[in-house]
């Protein structure tokens, strides 16, 4: 019988089939559930998409409604432009004549107080007169001391009245042959007052043995004289272990090379508080690109005529090559001193600001012309000049005389031959004649140097090289170093101030001394960088009352404080904040003063045209930023004005600063100040405040546009705001302006 048999696996697979579709089947209320939940899901889309496009939609209403009011305020002020420009170009015209003629009226009073003056010293801008104060001068046979000493002070006045004089008078008043001769003058003074300081040394010198000092046996003098200090010291005892000398008086000591200690020698310190020396550099004159050829030329005047010198024969005319070779005079006029010392004066134009420029050419332009030029100037978007190339290759010992500036004054330090002493013999006194003049004393010495023809390697060269010449200097207490400076010394043929063959420095920081030596006695000075403290930290404009305000600059170092009072300007500081400043500070003076005295004791916070080249500044369109300049003088009585963060983020074209009424003498709340963006198009008052998370530049509420920034702040005035405005003096207001220039805070910063 056959058997049956079940496949167990498959049976086994059916049922798990069938228990797998009971598992997965959903009951109702699960089905229920879920399409409730897809249901709620595409509803929450639905919305979520309808309030979407109901924001978008309203945003885009939102901008549209915005950009038709601003479309509006734009049309708007498209109406008044014109209005706007003509009457800021008429108070601008109004208050820049009435100025110029002031200064007009006191140049011609004060030519003739100098014509009505008799004190009998020559006038130095009349040729005949000055010539013959030189001439006479130079043949005076009064050997006084004093005499000599005040005739060479005589001179310095008269050089500082003519330079004054070409500094004051503008361009178009004096003509080019004027400015030679004036320039040629101011040379032949200069010159004078070194013959004058060699006559009083030869004087002196030649008595040295009845001066000498009874502990040294030598003789050391110091003569002081205004702003000039005469140190000597003669070597009588020819002592072969000396090895220097102090003055304690004036901080000026020598170390003397062993081969000098038993030579009929001289030594002199003649310190001048003068610098005659940087003007006749290349470096010291702003260098003008020729567009035509791409050639740096430096601005020079066509009619030049040779200046007659004294001239000297035999032993004088070696002794005055040997003066020059050796740097330690101040030569004789040449064509390369005019060229240099007149090009700055006869070109003073290229070295004005574009508004001063653009002042003497409008003055001799009618109302109409002015106006029409005016408007076009600030209604098209003028992009921003590329600077004038002003930069020329130096050698890299030469200190390039547009960054540094030398401080303290000029050190004279010659070595002389010590003239024949009197002797007595016999109830007689007798003394060698020898030429008359101080002759200096070759160091290195002739007789040292190798012979063409000997074979000598560089090892030999060196061991016949003499000891250096050991300087030290206590440092004036009437300047303010801000760093170590940098010693230059004068070289008379190439006319610049170098660096090399000056080693051993050693700064004292603490007593404000510095040593280093020379490998020869060479004319110094110490030089510091004039832009040192830019850029600035921050800057701000206070009024203080009518015709007064206070400019506050945080530069990078110091803090200044100038304070405008109608057309005079003075320092602020107390005496306890640094004694230098101190010593300037609460002196009235104008504004070209107070910029020649400050930058005089090392504090220069004023700009030049090529000045961005050594300072890091936020670049603006130069249009915008020179009409902010003369818009900020007008409102200077009744706003303050001051720096803001937003300005190095607003671009080239738009000028970003902190705006605030104020009238009363204690600084700014924070809460007042309004930020204002002006462009050479248009001013406006933006939403954002000093401390909003990012830059925007969007309208204030409630505000508009104006073409200017004047009618942008007049916008909202008070009438006493409006009054105190309208009261500020012609004088103020051109003080203010050329002071915001000088410093160009807008940029700067």
């Amino acid at each position: 019988m056959e058997m049956i048999t079940y496949d167990e696996p498959a049976s086994g697979n059916r049922a798990t089939e069938m228990s797998g579709k009971k598992k997965g089947k959903l009951s109702k209320a699960e089905r229920e559930r879920l399409q409730r939940e897809e249901e709620e899901r595409k509803l929450k889309e639905e919305e979520e998409r309808l309030l979407a496009e109901k924001e978008e939609a309203e945003r885009l209403e939102r901008e549209q409604k915005l950009q038709e009011e601003r479309d509006r305020l734009e049309a708007k002020d498209q109406e008044r432009r014109e209005a706007e420009l003509i009457e800021l170009h008429l108070l601008l015209d109004g208050n820049r004549i009435s100025a110029n003629n002031w200064y007009e009226k006191l140049r011609k009073q004060a030519k003739w107080n100098r014509y009505m003056r008799c004190d009998g010293s020559p006038d130095p801008s009349i040729t005949q007169e000055i010539n013959t104060f030189i001439n006479l001068s130079k043949e005076d046979s009064n050997k006084n001391t004093n005499s000599m000493m005040s005739n060479a002070t005589l001179a310095i006045n008269l050089t500082d009245e003519l330079e004054n004089l070409l500094a004051e008078t503008p361009a178009h008043e004096m003509n080019e042959k004027d400015i030679v001769q004036h320039m040629e003058t101011i040379i032949n003074l200069q010159n004078l007052v070194h013959f004058k300081y060699d006559e009083v040394t030869e004087e002196i010198l030649k008595h040295s043995t009845e001066s000498a000092d009874p502990d040294t046996g030598n003789m050391q003098m110091v003569i002081k004289k205004d702003d000039i200090i005469i140190c000597l010291w003669a070597n009588l005892t020819k002592d072969p272990r000396f090895k220097g000398y102090e003055f304690p008086e004036t901080g000026l000591a020598f170390e003397l090379p062993k081969p000098l200690a038993s030579m009929d020698i001289a030594v002199r310190f003649l310190y001048s508080r003068h610098d005659h020396l940087s003007s006749r550099s290349q470096s010291f004159h702003l260098q003008v690109k020729n567009p035509a050829t791409n050639i740096m030329t430096e601005p020079e005047l066509n009619d030049t005529k040779d200046i007659e010198v004294d001239q000297v024969d035999g032993e004088q005319k070696e002794e005055t090559e040997n003066l020059r070779l050796s740097e330690n005079e101040p030569e004789s006029v040449s064509a390369e001193d005019r060229k240099s010392s007149m090009s700055l004066v006869s070109n003073k134009d290229e070295t004005k600001s574009l508004s001063e420029r653009k002042t003497e050419e409008e003055e001799q332009k009618p109302p109409e012309s002015m106006a029409d030029e005016t408007m076009e100037c600030v209604t098209e978007e003028a992009p921003i000049p590329a600077p004038t190339e002003t930069s020329f290759v130096l050698d890299e010992n030469v200190i390039d005389l547009r960054q540094y500036r030398s401080l303290g004054g000029i050190y004279y330090f010659d070595v002389f031959r010590l003239p024949p002493q009197p002797t007595l013999r016999n109830g007689w006194t007798m003394v060698e004649l020898v030429q008359s003049g101080m002759h200096n004393f070759p160091y290195p010495f002739e007789t040292q140097k190798t012979n063409e023809s000997e074979k000598t390697d560089e090892k030999e060269i060196e061991t016949l090289s003499l000891p250096p010449v050991g300087v030290s200097v206590r440092l004036p207490d009437n300047v303010l170093f801000l760093e170590q400076p940098k010693i230059g010394r004068w070289d008379f043929t190439s006319k610049e101030w170098k660096m090399d063959r000056i080693n051993n420095v050693k700064y004292d920081q603490e007593n404000k001394s510095i040593t280093f030596t020379m490998d020869m006695f060479y004319t110094f000075a110490f030089m510091q960088d004039g832009y040192i403290n830019m850029p600035f930290q921050s800057w701000e404009l206070r009024p203080l009352g009518v015709n007064n305000a206070l400019l506050t600059i945080t530069a990078a170092i110091t803090e200044v404080q100038i304070e405008v009072k109608g057309d005079k300007c003075r320092l602020n500081c107390a005496p306890a904040e640094n004694g230098v400043l101190s010593r300037i500070g609460g002196q009235w003076m104008n504004l070209k003063a107070l910029i020649n005295v400050m930058r005089s004791v090392g504090v220069n916070i004023f700009v030049e045209e090529d000045s961005y080249k050594y300072a890091s500044i936020n670049a603006k369109n130069s249009v915008a930023e020179n009409a902010a300049y003369e818009q900020m003088a007008l409102l200077s009585s009744a706003y303050a004005f001051a720096w803001s963060r937003w300005n190095a983020e607003s671009g080239t074209e738009h000028i970003v600063l902190k705006v605030s009424e104020h009238l009363k003498t204690q600084p700014v709340d924070d809460e007042d100040w309004k930020i204002y963006m002006v462009s050479s198009r248009r001013a406006m008052r933006l939403k954002i405040t000093e401390y909003s998370d990012a830059f925007s530049d969007d309208l204030a509420e409630n505000s508009e546009f104006h073409s200017t920034f004047l009618h942008m702040i007049k916008d909202g005035i008070s009438e006493e705001a409006l009054e105190q405005m309208n009261q500020s003096h012609f004088l103020f207001i051109d003080c203010m302006q050329k002071l915001l220039n000088a410093t160009k805070v807008l940029t700067f910063s």
